[in-house]
């Protein structure tokens, strides 16, 4: 997918880069597969602010996507490719045979016109999804079900591919896009190819308001601060403010995060490198 650069007419412009958006097919989507959506702002249920520095930005409709294809054994031919504000990836729109539209994940290589089948029958081509137990070896896959029935929950971002390394009884073995290579039900399934907008992060947005937009506040270093606000604030002149931490003391760097005895922790052959 190639890429638009701007000539430098103005500071903003010099050194920002879009997608050309030459696979998008249909501008508006569509109406019964909309809703309204609110930005959660970094907050949780509670109200409490779990992620910083969120807020703002543009004002958009929800796309409403089929990670669980849970519509076996019947065809749909895909009727548009379009662009979906809140993720990484295109979506496809998929006119099943009784008349059902239904959105997914767009891999590449997915045209109009393409006919795609969900089910343990399926043939092993790009959109159609498979129970990891009927895909062959070596095939890269994207949307991947943790538990069976439950729908995608691993590689969804555009650009990204999985691969099915091995079959160990009732379980697979899958290289994650990370490195980490896990355990995964044979039961479980996947989409076949990899996801598209593969460009996605060699965009250059040129400027702040570009972020502003996409509804990311900006982020004041902690250095800048004052010692009462962060443990790396303060000191005479450009201070190192010591090792890297966040506002409330945790190392940024180097220090292991992950519980050591989580439930999944026995699902993980290797670690992510």
């Amino acid at each position: 997918m190639p890429i638009h650069t701007y000539k430098p007419t103005t500071p903003s412009h010099r050194g920002a880069s879009v997608s050309t958006f030459e696979e998008i097919t249909r501008a508006k989507p569509e109406r019964s597969l909309v809703k309204g959506f609110k930005a959660a702002a970094g907050r949780n249920s509670a109200g409490r602010i779990t992620v910083r520095h969120r807020g703002g930005g543009q004002s958009r409709l929800f796309r409403c996507i089929d990670f669980k294809r849970d519509k076996l054994n019947i065809s749909a031919k895909v009727a548009a490719i379009e662009y979906d504000p809140n993720r990484s990836a295109r979506i496809a729109l998929l006119q099943y045979v009784d008349g059902e539209r239904r959105y997914i994940l767009a891999p590449v290589g997915l045209v109009v016109g393409t006919t795609l089948v969900a089910g343990p029958d399926a043939e092993p081509s790009v959109g159609n999804m498979l129970p990891l137990a009927r895909i062959p070896l070596g095939m890269q896959v994207h949307n991947i079900e943790l538990q069976p029935g439950r729908g995608g929950q691993l590689v969804r971002g555009a650009g990204l591919a999985a691969t099915l390394m091995s079959r160990e009884g009732e379980y697979a073995n899958v290289r994650l896009p990370s490195g980490e290579v896990r355990r995964i039900n044979v039961k479980c399934r996947a989409t076949i190819g990899q996801v598209g907008n593969l460009d996605h992060a060699s965009f250059s947005y040129g400027k702040a308001g570009h972020s502003r937009w996409l509804g990311i506040r900006p982020t004041v270093r902690g250095r800048a601060m004052n010692p009462v606000d962060h443990p790396m604030g303060g000191g005479e002149g450009k201070s190192t403010g010591g090792h890297p931490r966040s506002p409330w003391g945790q190392y940024a760097k180097g220090m292991k995060t992950r519980h050591p005895h989580g439930k999944s922790e026995r699902f993980i052959i290797s670690r992510r490198k």
